[in-house]
């Protein structure tokens, strides 16, 4: 039973589309489970339709207005350098209005909605491939994963939402009598799940070098350093579910290929740039293909 396995990583999920386009497309990997931790649960849906033109064309399309609703901040250049501060009349408006979070996110509920079908998700609830989403339950203090097969059409295309969820710059949102937000804050790498789920070889598509190659400059402005602060815990979630899920492949006899990033993408993946993440999709084909077959030539008019 083989598995492609998605982290967590906003922006740059353009990447990992990439190395999963080389995989299915190329290398010919069947695969029989799909798990994705938030921009990993936008991708996989249409990974598993084999519509990869389709999420190409959205990963290569949106820009900060297709994910929120209320962004928390802005974005400015100086000397050619990209400067985030907070958009402080956007944050006040979410709290006169209630709202927990510093921003929201209905956009990305309303993309995530056109972009699969009813008619998609039924072809993917009653196919033989099952797909898992990450989900953080704040108030249990606990890690879930939402399978297709136990979902309405409304139900999963709200949990791959919730999946994605970038708490607190992105909504928080109450399930259940519960409040939940992205995956990442508990399982950003769900190799464990994968392998609990009964795979024996599984692809891993981690979306952060191998090793660290970033010593970050002083934080300019308080959402900076929030940013910086949610970078390094997330940092060391990523590092706990790899050794996790590594220990228990290997008492489960299991086999994991890696895919890491092998350069930084950015340094904030909540910024989302249509060229920069067709390049970066085109980056991540490469890069499975140099991985897969150092020997083979590469002719990049193939992404075209």
């Amino acid at each position: 039973m083989r598995a492609l396995v998605i982290s967590g990583g906003g922006s740059k999920g353009a990447f990992a589309g990439g190395v999963a386009q080389f995989l299915i497309q190329e290398a010919q990997h069947k695969y029989d489970l799909f798990v994705g931790t938030s921009t990993g649960s936008l991708l996989i849906s249409h990974l598993a339709l084999n519509k990869l033109d389709k999420i190409k064309e959205i990963y290569s399309s949106v820009n900060q207005d297709s994910i929120f609703s209320n962004s928390p901040f802005l974005i400015r250049k100086k000397h050619g350098v990209e400067i985030i501060t907070i958009n402080h009349w956007n944050v006040v408006k979410n709290f006169i209005r209630g709202k927990k979070t510093f921003g929201e996110s209905e956009n990305l509920r309303k993309l995530i909605r056109e972009s699969i079908t009813p008619e998609e998700f039924n072809e993917l609830k009653q196919g033989p491939t099952e797909l898992v989403v990450t989900v953080s339950n704040l108030s249990l203090n606990q890690v879930e994963y939402k399978s297709i097969k136990d979902c309405t059409y409304d139900e999963y295309c709200d949990w791959i939402w919730i999946s994605s969820n970038y708490a607190p710059f992105m909504s928080l949102v109450r399930r259940n009598g519960c409040e939940y937000a992205d995956g990442g804050l508990g399982s950003l790498v769900p190799i464990e799940e994968a392998v609990r789920r009964g795979a024996t070889e599984v692809d891993v598509i981690v979306l952060h070098t191998e090793v660290s190659h970033l010593n970050r400059m002083p934080a300019r402005n308080p959402f900076e350093l929030i940013t910086t602060i949610f970078s390094f815990v997330l940092d060391r979630i990523e590092n706990q579910n790899v050794r996790i899920g590594k220990l228990v492949a290997n008492q489960k006899d299991a086999i994991i290929n890696f895919y890491y990033t092998p350069t930084i993408l950015t340094t904030n993946s909540l910024i989302f740039d249509k060229e920069r993440m067709t390049l970066w999709w085109k980056r991540g084909y490469l890069y499975a293909k140099n991985k897969n077959d150092e020997t083979s030539p590469i002719d990049p008019n193939h992404m075209e």
